[in-house]
């Protein structure tokens, strides 16, 4: 399975934990988009060897600015996947 099989509802922990998986909504779209692990680290105050559960609450402190950025990509390239990086918060 891969991530664009499912949409959840829910963020959730993917990849062994290199990613978190959410989904964002803009116009009446929804996708699945995620952000990665380093991203979490440099820019939403993970400490690294952090475990899931510490993974998602950053996430989940972050989350109006991670799926505000997730949105803005969306609305620049449509239809696109949208996979956030750490360069997509500098």
């Amino acid at each position: 399975m891969t991530m664009d099989d499912v949409l959840t509802a829910e963020p959730c922990v993917y990849s062994e934990g290199k990613m978190v998986v959410f989904v964002a909504s803009v116009r009446n779209h929804s996708m699945q988009c995620s952000i990665a692990r380093a991203a979490l680290e440099q820019h939403f105050w993970l400490p690294p060897n952090a475990d899931n559960r510490r993974m998602l609450k950053a996430f989940a402190d972050g989350k109006s600015r991670i799926v505000a950025v997730a949105e803005r990509r969306m609305l620049k390239a449509p239809g696109t996947p949208i996979a956030l990086t750490a360069a997509d918060f500098c």
